[in-house]
């Protein structure tokens, strides 16, 4: 039997239950956080929350890979700078063994232009008195040793009265060469030494035993000549003292009446077109040897050191290829950075082994072109270094500006998706305090209208 229930007891229990009916919802809303459960409740806002999400896992998940690929290029940037500090220290070395260029120098010296008895005479050392000796012989009548009253020559050609005289020397080392001449009617053995000290070829210098010394500014080999020619005024063609004194060399057409090799310095074969060798073949720095391993360890580090500058199975060090993907796209829309190593040595940096001796692909310390080009070929190593630490920083800031902007933007969408579907919970909590309320006034306005049925039993 169906039971009848008044309006007003009706009304109240329809109220009763919306009420609990959206606490219900409410409650749900509060213990998910969300006031979009299911596309039931807002199919639009469902799924574009679960397109964006998608898209922000996907970022996310990217940011591992890109965090590699930084790690990966620091790996390879901080080996830079460790081979650019041995390239540094290599540098040293060469420096070093440059510091003691003047123990290995070719030198040469001649016989001795003054004697005891010149000393024992003129009351000078030997160095003095060859110093001051001419170069020709212009007092034939009388011995060419010097005296108290005359300074003497080393037996050059002999000057006739009215000649004029001109020297001339030649040096060459390695590929430079020096060539002068000037007028030496009265010249010196000092002004010889001082002609052959402009040529920045060699050196020269007389020592306490009266000996001419050539001595190569280099370790290369040095070939030194000198002769000296007269000239007589009065010979057929020869030229005149202004065309002598202007021109400072003879010409072709000048009729020479003596020339000599200038054999008295003690030179063999000094010939002004070839001169006499120089060498410094027997000649080691014990420095500079001692320096040639510690030379080739650092050069040795420098490939270890690259080898060992790899990230989780990558070195860009070693020629590695190295590919950083930016976003979830494919194909032609996927953004991606490449960065394409380089196999780091320390032969392809132009950086070749060491040794003591002259062997084609080596760099022989003991010569000072050697470690001159050396020098060169390390400062080109440093450039090279700069150059590649330039390009893996820009590719680094450009990895890590992606990193942060792809962070960002997996929070941008996130929170996009949450502005959808999350809930506000405290208006949801305001909303089911009200709704307390009203329960209770509902089941209070139910009770009133039981009440009022209950009057009919009064009547009996």
């Amino acid at each position: 039997m169906a039971v009848t229930l008044s309006a007003g007891v009706r009304g109240a229990l329809t109220s009763l239950q919306s009420v609990t009916s959206q606490s219900t919802g409410i409650q749900n809303r509060l213990a998910t956080g969300k006031k979009v459960n299911s596309a039931v409740d807002n199919p639009v806002n469902y799924f574009t929350a679960v397109g964006l999400n998608d898209r922000s896992s996907q970022l996310t998940g990217l940011l591992d890979g890109i965090s590699n690929g930084i790690q990966t290029v620091q790996a390879a940037s901080k080996g830079i700078d460790g081979i650019t500090k041995l390239v540094g220290s290599l540098q040293s070395t060469i420096k070093q063994a440059q510091a003691d260029a003047a123990q290995n120098r070719p030198t040469k010296a001649g016989t001795a232009l003054a004697t005891a008895t010149e000393a024992a005479v003129t009351s000078k050392s030997l160095k003095d008195i060859a110093l001051d000796k001419r170069i020709t012989d212009n007092n034939a009548a009388v011995a060419n040793d010097a005296t108290a009253t005359y300074s003497g020559n080393i037996g050059g050609p002999a000057l006739a009265a009215g000649s004029e005289s001109m020297t001339s020397i030649y040096l060459k080392s390695d590929t430079n060469t020096y060539t002068a001449s000037f007028k030496s009617t009265t010249a010196t053995v000092r002004d010889v030494v001082n002609e052959i000290n402009k040529s920045g070829v060699a050196t020269a210098f007389v020592d306490e035993k009266g000996q001419l010394n050539i001595k190569g500014n280099g370790s290369e080999e040095v070939q030194f000549g000198i002769d000296t020619v007269v000239f007589a005024p009065a010979a057929a063609g020869a030229p005149t003292q202004t065309e002598f004194d202007t021109a400072g060399t003879a010409s072709a057409t000048a009729a020479a009446t003596a020339t000599n090799d200038n054999t008295s310095f003690g030179f063999e074969a000094d010939d002004v077109t070839a001169g006499s060798g120089i060498t410094g073949q027997n000649i080691t720095s014990s420095v500079r040897s001692n320096l040639i391993q510690q030379y080739n360890d650092l050069r040795t580090q420098i490939d270890e050191l690259a080898k060992d500058s790899g990230f989780n199975g990558l070195n860009l060090l070693q020629g590695d290829r190295l590919t950083v993907t930016f976003n979830e796209k494919g194909g032609k829309n996927q953004s991606k950075m490449d960065i394409q190593g380089t196999n780091l040595t320390s032969d392809n940096l132009g950086i070749i082994s060491a040794n003591n001796t002259k062997i084609t692909g080596f760099t022989n310390f003991q010569n000072d072109a050697d470690l001159a080009k050396a020098g060169e070929s390390l400062n080109s190593a440093l450039t090279s270094l700069k150059s590649l630490s330039s390009t893996f920083g820009a590719n680094l800031s450009v990895a890590q500006t992606r990193q942060d902007f792809t962070k960002d933007m997996a929070n941008v969408l996130t929170i996009g998706a949450d502005n959808l579907v999350n809930a506000d919970v405290n208006a949801e909590a305001a909303s089911l305090l009200a709704l307390q309320t009203r329960q209770q006034l509902s089941q209070t306005a139910l009770s009133l209208s039981n009440q009022a049925d209950q009057g009919v039993l009064r009547l009996f």
